[in-house]
């Protein structure tokens, strides 16, 4: 339990401070639950954190129903990293980086968190516990379901707010797919 609790927080901390340093400053979304949470905000004005953990109530729910262990891990990972989102908030513009350094750094950042959390079946909550689910299920690699699902938020994004910036989110998903793919395909080696 103690190390589930340290994937948490460290993957929860690096989505954190990936979103809130990197992708924030510049408008930019990635996928899944946050990118729709980061639609959120900058249509409405809604904080980020709270709607990532309201927004993924009706994945727990399915998750819970489908598999009861990867809802409780799906909740720790979602509430987590919600709560952290909003409170390294005031990373938000701390760095004045182009968009592109931004934008690789940010992504890096938040894949290794993501990655980390998955490699130990742990979700940071939303599409990537669909995504866990879905894999589960048809054995295609997680990281290959997020990009996909992750894709179709960005262009959804690109076309309600048709901000050519957002341009950049499909570099940050494919960062974060290109991540989570290597850190889940790595086999453990066992002494």
């Amino acid at each position: 339990m103690l190390k589930k609790l340290a994937v948490i927080g460290f993957g929860s901390a690096m989505i954190s401070v990936g979103i809130n340093m990197f992708i924030l400053p510049f408008h930019l979304i990635n996928g899944g639950i946050f990118g729709i949470s980061l639609l959120l905000n900058y249509v409405w004005g809604l904080k980020v954190g709270l709607m990532f953990i309201l927004l993924n109530i009706p994945i727990y729910l399915f998750a819970l129903k489908k598999d009861p262990i990867y809802f409780y891990n799906g909740i720790l990972g979602a509430v987590f990293s919600g709560c952290l989102i909003e409170l390294l908030l005031p990373l938000n513009g701390l760095m004045n980086l182009p968009i592109i350094s931004s934008v690789i750094i940010g992504a890096t950042i938040i894949g290794v968190g993501v990655g980390v959390m998955l490699r130990n079946h742990i979700s940071p909550g939303g599409m990537d516990l669909l995504a866990l689910l879905i894999a589960k299920w048809t054995k295609v690699n997680v990281g290959v379901i997020m990009v996909t699902l992750d894709a179709v938020i960005i262009l959804t994004g690109l076309f309600l707010l048709q901000d050519a910036r957002l341009l950049y989110s499909l570099l940050i998903i494919s960062i974060i797919g290109m991540l989570a793919t290597i850190i889940t395909s790595f086999r453990r080696v066992s002494m």
